[in-house]
């Protein structure tokens, strides 16, 4: 190699479960795996590392007993198997074989006892009884594979996108989602019928299964999937109230819409509900820490929802509410919740009294102790003024006012929203630089 060429590229270091498969495919051996297509397959895909493929499959003697069959006819219970590659414990010759097949297709496999049951280490038990010091004919029917999304470890939560949904979002609790959803068994018996109307419910409440919900939280708006659940996660519900003797459940599902829903305190006291998307990036265009914000709301009694007593579109000649966050301006639960909106975002807000107007000046119409309920619109938001070319008056104008915002909170008993305005002022402080003696004097009595 001359001193003008490249240096070769490092070998790429292979992962555990690489180096651990590698190892294993050294017990192959001339003629210990052997394949015979019976049926041709469709296409030319063959299932790749983090495909799901599911299979019917037959195992017989050497001399064509049948051991062990996933078909009703050979005696089983006519539920096709499901394997993840790369993911699934499996004998050597299925880790082998099913990466030949196409799909459709049904081949026979005649493995030597050391590349199925027999195999040291083997990661699988075989059923009792099993010939495994037999050399057998595995017949496989590869009926699917396709790309996976492994929800839970140990795979008892699997999707399958039909159809790719919209926005990078998806639903976590507690949000409440809008799905059409049907329900079959592993065998393909329908055990949820398609409705008109599409199910509703609120993540986290065990209203839906929660294998169906942890699916659920991995889709898109208007995604549409299917999603395989094992008996583990199948749990109690109100969508599925009957689930004696199930094993494994097939949902289909679209999803419709979801409502973000936020537990601002995390004790179910002061929730957010957006039900109007806003524009921008979440948090990154959500308002800063003293912009100037400009909001419609309704505010209502959360047990009397005709009771309005207060509407800007009404009460405020139809202006919008312009206020600066950081200030004490609008209740302490009203603050929080628009500060995680973004422009052009309605959300509803439940909030209980202590967050909303038992500290804060309470209108006429509304009673000490009040549960309220606000609808609010975001309509934009200004963010602070950038000191950077400010004449030095300017900057000491700009601080006063600041100052003194922080000198009224403190004094209204607000010392948490003092103290962030007054620790504000200090960090800009450290941008300022006298030019004279005299401006040096100003700056020192204002800083102390």
């Amino acid at each position: 190699m001359s001193h003008d060429d490249p240096p070769p590229a490092p070998a790429k270091k292979k992962s555990p479960a690489e180096e651990a498969a590698e190892k294993r495919r050294e017990k192959l051996t001339p003629g210990s795996l052997m394949k015979a297509v019976i049926r041709s397959g469709r296409g030319d895909a063959t299932p790749a590392d983090g495909d799901q493929v599911i299979l019917h499959c037959t195992i017989r003697t050497m001399e064509g007993i049948v051991v062990n069959s996933t078909r009703r006819e050979h005696g089983g219970k006519g539920i096709p198997l499901r394997f993840v590659l790369g993911k699934s414990k499996m004998i050597l010759g299925f880790a082998e074989g099913f990466p030949t097949m196409l799909k459709g297709e049904i081949a026979m496999f005649k493995m030597e006892p050391k590349i199925h049951y027999a195999e040291d280490d083997c990661p699988v038990t075989p059923p009792d009884g099993f010939p495994k010091d037999d050399e057998l004919q595995f017949e496989v029917e590869m009926l699917d594979f396709f790309k996976a999304k492994v929800v839970t470890e140990d795979l008892g939560v699997v999707k399958k996108i039909v159809d790719e949904g919209k926005g990078w979002e998806t639903p976590r609790e507690p949000y409440e989602v809008t799905a059409r959803i049907t329900a079959r068994t592993a065998d393909g018996k329908e055990i949820l019928p398609s409705k008109e109307v599409p199910y509703f419910f609120t993540l986290g409440k065990s209203e839906a299964p929660k294998g169906l919900e942890m699916g659920i939280g991995t889709m898109a708006r208007k995604e549409k999937a299917t999603i395989y659940v094992t008996s583990t996660y199948l749990t109690e519900s109100s969508v599925m109230p009957q689930l004696e003797g199930l094993e494994e459940v097939h949902f289909e599902v679209e999803l419709v819409q979801f409502t973000q829903v936020r537990d601002m305190l995390g004790d179910g006291r002061l929730i957010k509900r957006r039900v109007v998307d806003g524009s921008g990036e979440f948090p990154m265009d959500c308002p800063l820490h003293d912009s100037l914000l400009r909001v419609h709301y309704k505010g209502m009694l959360l047990d009397e929802p005709k009771s309005v007593f207060y509407d800007t579109q009404i009460d405020n000649d139809g202006e919008p509410l312009e206020f600066c966050s950081g200030e004490g301006l609008v209740p302490e639960g009203f603050e929080m919740c628009v500060r995680l909106m973004l422009p052009g975002e309605k959300s509803i807000v439940t909030c209980p009294p202590d967050f909303a107007y038992d500290k804060f000046p309470r209108p006429v119409n509304v009673p000490e102790g009040a549960h309220v309920r606000w609808e609010i619109e975001l309509l934009g938001f200004e963010v602070p003024k950038d000191w950077t070319g400010l004449t030095f008056k300017e900057i000491m104008e700009e601080a006063d006012k600041i100052k003194n915002t922080g000198n009224r909170l403190f004094k209204e008993g607000k010392f948490e929203l003092a103290k962030a305005k007054y620790e504000k002022l200090l960090r800009e402080y450290n941008h300022v630089h006298p030019q004279d003696d005299e401006e040096g004097k100003i700056f020192a009595n204002s800083r102390v």
